[in-house]
């Protein structure tokens, strides 16, 4: 997903959500993978919060994403989301198509020379497991991303010191027109969780590389990155994971505790007591509680520290009608 996903979506004013369904469901007779109306985000989020999508499609794989894509018509709105781990769906829910990877992207194979192909549906977890069984180190750090691969192609996620460019050989992806693309990891345009990959390109499997190593040996570094996140990061509750990037020579929860917003609260969703940037919803939070949170917490850090902090949790949809977004939810102190 590119970064104009944070902007509010515009909406399909031409078609109600269910008269989508349908229209989708009569353009496209060869259509294999599944399409649901009204589907309610919510339910596929970790924030558990968010109005539905018009049309949530599952491909079945990828010759069924690529017909879908070059088949829709070109005014419909299309979204690729991955586990709904870093995303934050607004109340009013979103216009257009809802696209989840699902079983026909969960391949893992290991290949020669102590690479990894896996499907852009694929947790991360899954990767570093993989990998470990066949023998492949430098991917263990995937054991403390949440997510899935397609979702790490596209934010360049990262931790304990590795990021994904620094493994990943090449990328699959197709584009609104149907058309696949091979990307290699230049093509990627990576920077600090980014990469500069055209949003409209859905990203579809890739191919890591590491070097030999013992699986015993990478399963106890799994288990340090388990044991890492567990004590210091509220994994348990209903939370989007790192809210903010990490400003350049700061850490964004060392900002975000010296503005005194630790256990900071908006409605039902509150700053972590463990771990400042991390939102988290613990009270029946709305979205609009999560954003109004994340963008309180933003002034006040800009206030104290005079430095911006910048979503890495994406923002998707609208909000409901006549409710504010971003900027204009900041509470005054």
């Amino acid at each position: 997903m590119s970064a104009a996903l944070t902007e509010l979506v515009t909406a399909n004013a031409e078609i109600e959500p269910t008269g989508l369904a349908t229209e989708l469901r009569s353009a496209l007779p060869d259509l294999r993978g599944r399409l649901t109306a009204n589907a309610p985000m919510a339910d596929i989020t970790w924030f558990r919060v968010g109005g539905p999508a018009d049309v949530l499609f599952m491909p079945a794989d990828e010759v069924d994403l690529a017909y879908f894509l070059r088949t829709i018509p070109a005014d419909v709105s299309v979204f690729a989301i991955g586990l709904g781990s870093n995303l934050l769906v607004r109340d009013g829910g979103v216009r257009g198509v809802v696209i989840r990877l699902g079983r026909g992207f969960t391949e893992i194979e290991a290949l020669h020379g102590h690479q990894l192909r896996a499907g852009a549906g694929v947790p991360d977890v899954k990767v570093a497991r993989a990998a470990a069984e066949a023998g492949i180190s430098g991917l263990a750090f995937y054991r403390g991303i949440p997510g899935s691969i397609g979702g790490a192609l596209r934010m360049n996620a990262g931790a304990h010191g590795r990021e994904t460019k620094d493994a990943l050989i090449s990328a699959r992806a197709i584009d609104r027109t149907g058309r696949i693309h091979d990307l290699s990891n230049t093509d990627m345009g990576f920077t600090y969780r980014h990469c500069s990959v055209p949003g409209d390109l859905i990203f579809t499997s890739a191919i890591f590389a590491g070097e030999p190593g013992e699986p015993s040996a990478i399963l106890r570094e799994m288990d340090e990155v388990a044991d890492y996140r567990e004590r210091v990061q509220p994994i348990r509750e209903r939370t989007g994971g790192s809210t903010f990037k990490n400003p350049d020579g700061h850490s964004a929860w060392k900002l975000v505790d010296a503005a005194g917003l630790r256990g900071f609260r908006v409605g039902g969703a509150k700053v972590s007591d463990m771990h400042c940037n991390f939102l988290i919803n613990d009270q029946g939070a709305t979205a609009e509680d999560v954003e109004r949170l994340g963008e309180t917490v933003r002034a006040r850090v800009k206030a104290h520290s005079g430095v911006d902090l910048h979503w890495e949790i994406i923002r998707l949809g609208e909000p409901l009608q006549g409710h504010a977004v971003a900027e204009a939810l900041v509470v005054a102190d």
